[in-house]
């Protein structure tokens, strides 16, 4: 792992449970954030006994169409939610990305963890930055968040929908025989915690690629009665991403935004201020609203939902109504 790791606990501090079940998707990338938790428990409790519990979620299942089309985010959280009401795990770990801003009644985020590497990646096995693509060049994502504020740059660039795990999405690239992808975008937390390092051609700047809400940080849900699970994990919890991770969730909530619409947002800590960038884009990139906020870290969720309320008064909401008809047609 490469992820810091914590110091142990003083001598003789008493365990609050002897079992902690973690419950987690089955692909290599959120098998790597479950067992960075695991690590982490362990060496925070010594003695502690972390099992994990494989789930297959609705979102790991339909690898054949876009995620605007079938549901977002909540896709990739249902079945674990469940199980944790269920009692049949105790925590789930999340990329904070793939969470939606409404978490289901008895459960509730209790930690977040240190963001790292929150933007997005060019990978291509020819072109090493987004200049260098030849007019016309087909570049596989699955986020619409992307594909908007791609063509924004660059109108002539042909997107296509690309689903499955990072493997799959490397191999589809790859695919020498039957590939059709000049380049693909991805998080760089999720290629470099993979090993995967070697494969970024380019790190796009902000300036180009705003990230996805939450974006290089893993989020810890638990039940909200159970006192203990939360005491155990909230060591986890970094102030300063939780604070980003406020600014950033209650601007999403404003603009009823998810996986499924061009969205992006970043807020950045400075001293005890939060400065908070975000934009609206409509699906062919020709329209984008950029603005941000700067204000104090203890008005998190007022900046994000202020900065929302400038860029839907910009011509945002116009987007948003016009996406929404659009996905309801389909």
């Amino acid at each position: 792992m490469n992820e810091a790791q914590p110091m142990g606990i003083p001598a003789g501090k008493k365990l609050p449970m002897e079992t902690v079940t973690i419950g987690t998707r089955g692909s290599k990338l959120a098998l790597w954030q479950a067992d960075y938790i695991a690590e982490r428990l362990r060496a925070e409790y010594p003695g502690l006994i972390v099992e994990e519990f494989l789930m297959t979620t609705k979102g790991d299942k339909i690898l054949d169409a876009p995620l605007a089309k079938i549901g977002g985010k909540g896709l990739f959280t249902k079945e674990i939610e469940q199980a944790m009401l269920d009692g049949e795990i105790d925590i789930a770990v999340h990329s904070l990305k793939d969470m939606p801003t409404e978490v289901p009644d008895g459960l509730t985020i209790t930690a977040i963890t240190q963001r790292r590497d929150a933007g997005d990646a060019l990978v291509s096995n020819y072109y090493s930055s987004l200049d260098d693509l030849p007019k016309g060049a087909v570049v596989g994502t699955s986020s619409l968040r992307r594909k908007a504020q791609l063509l924004h740059v660059r109108p002539d660039l042909d997107i296509r929908d690309l689903r499955g795990n990072v493997n799959t999405r490397l191999a589809k690239l790859d695919d020498a025989e039957n590939g059709i992808f000049d380049a693909i975008v991805l998080a760089v937390a999720g290629l470099k915690r993979l090993g995967f390092q070697d494969r970024i051609d380019t790190i796009l700047p902000t300036s180009v690629m705003l990230p996805a809400v939450g974006q290089g940080a893993l989020a810890i849900e638990a039940r909200t009665a159970d006192k203990r699970v939360r005491d155990l994990v909230a060591f986890l919890n970094d102030e300063a991403t939780a604070s980003c991770a406020k600014a950033e969730r209650a601007f999403l909530a404003r603009v009823e935004g998810g996986c499924q619409v061009p969205v992006g947002v970043y807020a950045t800590p400075d001293g005890g201020d939060l400065n908070v960038e975000a934009v609206i884009a409509s699906l062919d990139g020709q329209r984008l609203y950029r603005d941000s906020v700067t204000g104090k870290k203890a008005d998190a969720e007022t900046l994000g939902t202020r900065l929302a309320d400038k860029l839907l008064d910009a011509g945002g909401i116009e987007i948003m109504h016009e996406i929404g008809l659009l996905l309801d047609r389909k």
